[in-house]
């Protein structure tokens, strides 16, 4: 009797979420420093009536932490989501670290889903409209939005940037949007046609010659070719509405450096200064030797492509991808020029150990190029090799390009169809999200107001929740608690329903005070009773 009494005082009764676990002492004093490790009487979530602690967290992650006591291994439960693992370890005092290598890949995905969605966030792909206290605090007048002095460049400046850069932001964004899209196609598609022979206009003068009989004649020459006079139009209206799209949206912008550092807005505000430097350079240098040379940087308004990325979110989502992916890209474009400079001299010295009077590889610069077509499967054809050995080179150059080039491309797919999924489950996730108040306030704190019992509820006038043992003789309107009123009986999962036949008893231990209140149900012949 001693022995099993003793073995009872050994063990303790812990409450999670409504689920009790029962474990001995010893067991919870393995791991210390930690919650369960300093667990006392004297704590405000110990339960003198039911002798056991109350903890209202999780539940199926608790069995995990137990079991954790027990074996000394961490195991992850694959039913919860990563984050709630980790703060159920922060509230129970344990290192996330100690997950077993068993579970350690399938535990850390939450934290690349986190980092994807932060990416996410940065590419602002949501289309919501912001509300009113969110443009002031983006655009910097939150003091006057307070005091209710906005004035009218204030409400001005945030629909003139929604206007210009939030393509669907509204209808007539949209619209700005659709123009803006309309003049970088017509702006690209006038710099590829300009350069055609059909499009082109000769520049023809005169030329004075002497004739045979010393006399002297004139003759026409055709010296150059210019643009047909058309296109100058189509750039100058298409360059006009740029300079007018880059000085609003500027002017209109929350953050002036930041417009300025952007990658994409340094494109458009050189291409579009290109254009004015090019027309300089027409009418003051026009009769300089190589002029032509200085309308290679007007290439420049090629790039204006990547402004697509801000109507499309494909195009961003594509673009992280490569970002993403940059260690994965360093490693082919490695592996490639590794292979080239190998593959290269081999063929260069192979074609030589045999008779080749038609060898194409007279030097290993040449071999480059042809290692450089081989391995990325290309194979123009200019360059063969002629001998076995430079044939059998020349296969394994082959072989080696297909392995380098494949093994990167299924990480670059994976990280595109993380975007793109991700993305899709953001457009279809509830923009606004229904307020949760944090327990604590419920519960009430020392630093709160005191709560008094308002005859419905059982109110903390202390500043904290009552223990058990001080809610003994307390009463929910005129009812005692402790009777079966409002229980749920575990066996019937009904309500009591004859609140007069309702015999209230209590059991006490000598040393351990008020143990339980068993309501007895006095209308029925069985021995079911409610412990609450």
């Amino acid at each position: 009797m001693n022995n099993i009494l003793s073995d009872s005082e050994n063990r303790v009764v812990l409450n999670v979420g409504g689920i009790r676990h029962e474990a001995y002492k010893a067991t919870l004093k393995k791991i210390p420093a930690t919650r369960l490790s300093r667990l006392t009487e004297q704590l405000a979530n110990y339960d003198p009536v039911l002798n056991e602690y109350f903890f209202d967290r999780h539940p199926g992650v608790f069995g995990q932490i137990l079991n954790y006591y027990r074996t000394g291994k961490l195991h992850y439960p694959t039913d919860v989501c990563g984050p709630l693992f980790e703060e159920e370890l922060e509230f129970w005092g344990l290192d996330s670290n100690q997950v077993e290598p068993c579970c350690w890949m399938t535990y850390t995905q939450h934290r690349d889903t986190q980092e994807t969605l932060a990416v996410l966030e940065r590419l602002d792909l949501d289309t919501e409209k912001p509300t009113e206290e969110e443009l002031a605090r983006k655009f910097g007048y939150e003091e006057a939005y307070a005091k209710g002095k906005v004035n009218w460049w204030q409400r001005l400046k945030p629909k003139l940037w929604s206007l210009m850069d939030e393509p669907y932001s509204s209808n007539a964004a949209k619209i700005v949007g659709i123009i803006s899209v309309f003049f970088i196609c017509v702006s690209i598609v006038s710099f590829c046609l300009k350069t055609h022979p059909d499009m082109r206009v000769p520049v023809i003068r005169n030329i004075t010659v002497k004739t045979a009989d010393q006399g002297l004649a004139w003759t026409l020459d055709k010296q150059q070719t210019n643009a047909h006079e058309f296109f100058f139009y189509i750039e100058c209206v298409c360059n006009a509405w740029f300079t007018f799209e880059i000085l609003i949206r500027f002017i209109s912008s929350p953050n002036k450096c930041e417009f300025i550092t952007s990658l994409v807005n340094i494109i458009d505000y050189i291409a579009t200064a290109s254009f004015f430097v090019d027309l300089c350079l027409q009418k003051f240098a026009s009769h300089l030797e190589n002029a032509d040379i200085l309308e290679f940087f007007s290439i420049i308004r090629i790039m204006r492509l990547f402004k697509l990325t801000r109507h499309s979110s494909g195009l961003k989502i594509l673009v992280q991808t490569f970002r993403a992916s940059a260690k994965e890209l360093t490693l082919l474009v490695f592996f490639l020029v590794l292979g080239i400079v190998i593959f290269a001299s081999l063929v260069y010295y192979a074609e030589r150990i045999q008779t080749n009077p038609h060898n194409d590889f007279n030097s290993i610069p040449l071999g480059l190029w042809w290692a450089l077509v081989t391995m990325t499967t290309v194979g123009y054809g200019d360059m063969a090799p002629k001998t076995y050995i430079g044939m059998f080179v020349g296969a394994l150059c082959a072989l080696a390009g297909v392995l380098t080039i494949a093994l990167p491309v299924p990480v670059i797919v994976s990280n595109f169809a993380m975007y793109y999924s991700h993305t899709q489950a953001r457009a279809k996730l509830p923009k606004k999200r229904r307020r949760v108040i944090p327990v604590e306030q419920l519960l009430g704190r020392p630093n709160q107001q005191p709560m008094k019992n308002d005859g419905s509820n059982i109110i903390s006038t202390s500043g904290g929740p009552k223990r058990s043992k001080d809610l003994i003789g307390a009463k929910i309107g005129n009812i005692p608690i402790g009777t079966s009123v409002l229980a749920l009986c575990p066996q019937t999962m009904q309500l009591h329903k004859n609140l007069t036949t309702a015999n209230i008893r209590q059991t006490f231990d000598t040393t351990k005070g008020p143990s339980s209140i068993v309501a007895t149900n006095m209308t029925k012949k069985s021995d079911e009773k409610c412990y609450l």
